[in-house]
Order: C-alpha cells, then sequence, then structure tokens
C-alpha cells in the first residue's frame, strides 16, 4: 500500500489567480529515488548458451526494486563503479543510473 507523504508545491501566480491546492504525492510518485543496495546474478543458459546476467537495484532502503538484465562486460564496468561511487541514483521512468552527485564549479 503506498505511504502518503504530504508535500508543499510552491508557485508563482500572476496577481487575480487561485492558489493551486495542495498536491499530495506518494511513494510511486518519485521518479528518481537513491540506490541504497544491489546484487549481480548470473543465471546459467542452456547447453552451449551464455548466461545472463542481472542487477537488482534495492531504491530508497527498498521502498521501490528494479531488475535490468545486463551483458557481462556491463556487469564488470558497474560493478566497478557501483563499488566506488558514494551516491548513486536510479531515474525510473528513463532506466537512467546516474553516478556520484557534484556540485558545479568543482
Amino acid at each position: 500500500m503506498p505511504v502518503l507523504v504530504p508535500v508543499l508545491i510552491l508557485t508563482t501566480l500572476p496577481k487575480g489567480h487561485d492558489v493551486p491546492p495542495t498536491q499530495r504525492m506518494t511513494d510511486d510518485s518519485l521518479r528518481v529515488r537513491q540506490l541504497s543496495h544491489y546484487q549481480f546474478t548470473w543465471t546459467a543458459g542452456k547447453a552451449a548458451e551464455n548466461g545472463t546476467w542481472t542487477l537488482q537495484l534495492v531504491l530508497d532502503e527498498g521502498a521501490w526494486e528494479e531488475v535490468l538484465t545486463v551483458t557481462a562486460e556491463d556487469a564488470d564496468n558497474l560493478q566497478d563503479v557501483l563499488k566506488n561511487t558514494k551516491s548513486v541514483f536510479y531515474d525510473i521512468d528513463r532506466r537512467v543510473l546516474m553516478f556520484g552527485v557534484t556540485k558545479s564549479g568543482d
């Protein structure tokens, strides 16, 4: 069951316009989440076929999970980046991992 989180959205409106109502957001309405944990798995293929690598992402301490199928080369590269990056985010809609947060100018 989604958890309701009250969020106040502030906007500047021209004079004479009504103030928009406060909108409620649920866990499911968050589209970019922080990576909490991850796990790589490899599943054997049929005889004489390659296996399948997957990467399970646990986001926002388990509020959302995503499983990605990756190549062996991607799994190797991702493991290196994930091991060496303190802050990782995942855009659910675009299926994009974002590594690190750097202040502009740094």
